[in-house]
């Protein structure tokens, strides 16, 4: 503390009645103690009598004691702050004045006086200040007393409506904020009062007067009011306006919803109903979507100009509608399933400048003061009427363009006619169903009187829902348009015959949406690995055309690549993520470059293998550990060996392309003689529905059944299932597991000392020659040389060296290293580097597997032809 600090306390008043006093000798250990120094700190007399007055001090002021002594001794006296330790160890800041106390002729004595700071003089603030502080609060403040009547408030809570100060005195929050839930406040001022606990936080929703027709948030905080006798007075409130940041969070939760809900099938007219059905009622009461004729049938949409009728009015297929109060799917107007009623729009219309200019649309309020009548969202072919160009800035048009002769709003009667009854003029919101650079169709959104007109950041959400519902309805577009192509190409590209292994006994079965023509996306696959393991994969790419099939032999073909890398499940789905964007982009690229004939652009009807999805999963015999890992695919079925089945928690990951969290894996161990069941959407689907709790009941009662061949089940469960024109295609891969037998497997715990290297060749000359392949050991002794020398060089941690007999000889030395050997090409005058070239050339191939502990290096050799 400075001297001015000081002096500044000393030149207080201070109150000796509030004072602890204690008296100190000349080293400052303490002589006398009092009561009130006792109720202060805590400590009794017979603890504190004796002690220095550093030990009553917190550590941060014990060092000062020396430091006020030496003044007082010069000053003859000192005052200042300290901070205090009480007995229970809490901190306590007081002020302290410390004077002589000397008698005559007596030892040196110092009387000290300590006040707790907060009740010192010079610390409590007027109540001018505290008025001041309350009253100009830009925090809206209220205080009721217990018949929860308002006795004060600020002039800030006036903002929220309800009138002054001084028109709220006596009422209670009903009177003055009828739109609120004043019974659930009252409820929680009730609790204050009752419990004496503060409520910290509380967040509401309603309509204050101050702004009727906008749905508004607020946190309110609660804290009773006690008297002197501890009795409570009423209660002390706060509220903070939090709308916008509640908006913020709306419209987040509005963007994830569309996230989730829009775009989970490939089929036009349900994408359309559920970016309806998503915008309704929170964004919208009523909501349209019309689509170009073309775009339902799967063809390149037209521009709307050449769609035009002969006084150039557009017309557009409903595809989806949603309107407040709905339950269930909701049909057109004209009574028929979405995409069969026709919309007419005239020409110069909102909707029809949206589709030619592509431009959104909006107004505040539409009021029908024209003769001019337009087809609203429920009027297939309404009246039609000529329409002149509109000119865009005109301020009084809050949304967009006007017609010249001032008559945007003339549609209003026709729309506010779909509205309930009594309801005044809506906000009308237009925005073009726009996807890579053309124009699909139109959303129209309306929002009834009672409700906050739409505004830019309305317009901002609204092209974003639509934008991404319009993806999704161009990726069905020409999922549609690929159907027709035959599936001859991709049964030249799925495997022709499994390879053989000992890790399972394997069966699958495909079926394609379309038989006549047999083309689809629907793959799998067994991919060798190293180690006796295998992968196991099953995969689609939307579509049932030639693209579809060529995407389809593009992602197996990666998949198979990024096997022989030995990653884990999750790693491989990521790379795989990685490699399908960017085949998405070279597409996109290559259809856009005028150099390549149309004829030979890639892609032409947009992205194919994005959205694919993939399940992946290794099995590992020898300890029947199986790790897997899904983008944007239903998990697998387990059948036990008693017959019973299971489902696999595996944590569901995005499908490929489209971005979003990182992969995961499961991992689980499966006894011997279990059946893993990989299958692609198709296989639960029930026409074009598929819900899939009930469907997995569905497979799970199918899987049941008995069958003597794996084969037979496999297509048992097809036929149970699939239907003769099955509505997707379908594609199940079945896996019995086995394990290898002990006596094929051998592990060795290895030292890390060059001396061990001789000694693991030994050992795995005579296992070789247990095992009847003793023309395997000059090589494999090799190798095993090689691969023990290198851990041991150049790795860390254990060295495990395994040796697995199966189709062939595999040989692994696994090590705690986080690096992956490289094979060099050493000149004649090196002297080492030639270790790995050896391995490659005298085995049939070798590589290197990542484990979250370390690594593996591994070869294997032929055993049908020892020469390699």
């Amino acid at each position: 503390m400075g001297t001015e600090d000081e002096d500044d306390i000393a030149r207080r008043r201070f109150d000796v009645a509030d004072t602890a006093p204690l008296l100190l000798d000349g080293r400052g250990v303490v002589t006398s103690w009092t009561g009130d120094a006792e109720r202060l700190l805590g400590y009794p007399a017979a603890e504190a009598v004796g002690r220095d007055l550093a030990a009553l001090l917190t550590r941060a002021d014990a060092g000062r004691v020396a430091d006020v002594l030496a003044r007082c001794r010069e000053d003859g006296g000192w005052a200042g702050l300290l901070s205090a330790r009480r007995r229970d160890g809490r901190p306590m800041p007081v002020m302290a004045r410390v004077t002589s106390a000397q008698e005559p002729g007596g030892p040196a004595r110092w009387l000290a006086l300590l006040n707790e700071m907060s009740d010192a003089p010079g610390w409590n603030m007027s109540r001018s200040v505290l008025e001041q502080m309350v009253g100009d609060s830009p925090i809206g403040i209220a205080i009721v007393n217990t018949d929860l009547r308002f006795v004060w408030s600020n002039a800030a809570l006036a903002r929220f409506g309800g009138g002054p100060p001084e028109r709220r005195l006596g009422l209670r929050l009903a009177d003055v904020q009828p739109g609120l839930d004043s019974v659930s406040i009252e409820a929680q001022m009730r609790r204050v009062l009752e419990s004496g606990e503060p409520v910290i936080g509380y967040e509401l929703l309603g309509r204050v007067q101050a702004a009727p027709h906008r749905e508004t948030a607020h946190m309110l905080s609660f804290t009773r009011l006690e008297d002197e006798r501890g009795g409570p007075m009423g209660v002390y409130y706060t509220v903070v306006d939090m709308t916008e940041r509640h908006r913020a969070r709306q419209r987040l939760a509005l963007l994830d919803r569309a996230g989730r809900c829009i775009g989970r099938s490939l089929d036009i007219t349900r994408t359309a109903q559920e970016l309806a059905d998503v915008a309704v009622p929170d964004f919208a009461d009523v909501v349209t979507v019309d689509l170009l004729e073309p775009v339902l049938r799967g063809a390149e949409p037209v521009s709307a100009r050449s769609t035009g009728g002969p006084d150039d009015s557009v017309t557009l297929r409903r595809a989806g509608r949603r309107q407040a109060g709905d339950v269930g799917p909701t049909a057109d107007a004209s009574g028929g399933p979405a995409g069969t009623a026709t919309v007419v729009y005239p020409a110069g219309s909102p909707p029809a400048r949206c589709l030619i200019d592509g431009r959104p649309w909006r107004v505040d309020r539409l009021e029908p003061d024209s003769p001019r009548g337009a087809p609203g969202p429920d009027d297939p072919g309404g009246p039609q009427a000529p329409g002149g160009p509109r000119e865009p800035g005109d301020p009084q048009d809050p949304g967009g363009p006007r017609d010249r002769d001032g008559s945007h709003d003339a549609y209003a009667g026709t729309w506010a006619a779909v509205l309930p009854a009594g309801s005044g003029p809506p906000s009308a919101l237009i925005v073009p169903v726009r996807a890579r650079g053309t124009v699909l169709g139109v959303t129209t959104f309306l929002r009834r009187d009672r409700r906050e007109p739409f505004d830019e950041d309305d317009l901002a959400l609204a092209e974003d829902l639509v934008s991404r519902a319009a993806v999704c309805v161009d990726n069905a577009r020409r999922y549609t348009r690929e159907r027709d192509a035959a599936l001859v190409l991709q049964r030249n590209l799925l495997p022709r015959r499994l390879p053989e292994q000992d890790a399972v006994e394997v069966a699958a079965c495909y079926r394609p949406a379309d038989e006549l023509t047999g083309l689809g996306g629907d793959w799998y696959d067994l991919i060798p690995l190293s180690g006796a393991r295998v992968a196991l994969v099953v995969g689609e790419v939307p579509g049932h055309g030639i693209d579809a099939a060529a995407a389809m032999g593009r992602v197996r073909t990666a998949v198979r690549t990024l096997a022989a890398l030995d990653l884990p499940p999750a790693e491989i789905l990521a790379h795989l993520d990685d490699l399908v964007t960017r085949m998405d982009e070279e597409e996109d690229d290559a259809a856009e470059d005028e150099s390549v004939p149309t004829d030979a652009r890639p892609g032409t009807d947009g992205r194919q293998v994005a959205g694919s999805a993939c399940v992946y999963i290794v099995y590992d015999p020898v300890d029947g550990r199986c790790v897997m890992a899904a983008a944007g695919h239903p998990a697998p079925a387990v059948v036990l060996p008693d017959g019973s089945v299971d489902f696999v928690d595996l944590p569901q990951g995005p499908a490929l392309g489209v971005g979003g969290p990182p992969f995961e894996s499961a991992e689980l161990v499966l006894p011997e003689g279990s059946t893993l069941a990989l299958h692609t959407d198709g296989l639960l689907a029930d026409g074009e529905q598929w819900t899939p709790d009930t469907d997995r009941e569905r497979l799970r009662q199918a899987l049941e059944r008995p069958a003597d061949a794996l084969g037979l089940r496999c297509r048992t469960v097809i036929d149970a299932l699939v239907p003769a024109r099955p509505y997707d295609d379908v594609a199940l891969l079945m896996a019995r597991t086995r394990r290898l037998p002990a006596g094929q497997v051998a592990d060795w715990e290895l030292p890390a000392d060059p001396a061990a290297v001789a000694e693991a060749r030994k050992t795995a000359s005579r296992r070789l020659a247990d095992w009847g392949l003793p023309e395997l050991s000059f090589t494999t002794e090799l190798v095993v040389s090689e691969l023990v020398t290198n851990a041991i060089r150049y790795a860390t941690g254990p060295i495990r060296l395994r040796l697995i007999r199966g189709r062939t000889l595999f040989c692994g030395v696994f090590d705690g290293g986080a690096t992956a050997p490289h094979l060099r090409h050493p000149r004649a005058t090196d002297e080492g580097g030639r270790g790995l070239l050896l391995v490659s050339q005298v085995t049939q191939r070798w590589g290197t597997r990542f484990l979250p502990e370390g690594k593996v290096i591994w070869a294997e050799q032929s055993l049908t032809d020892p020469s390699v």
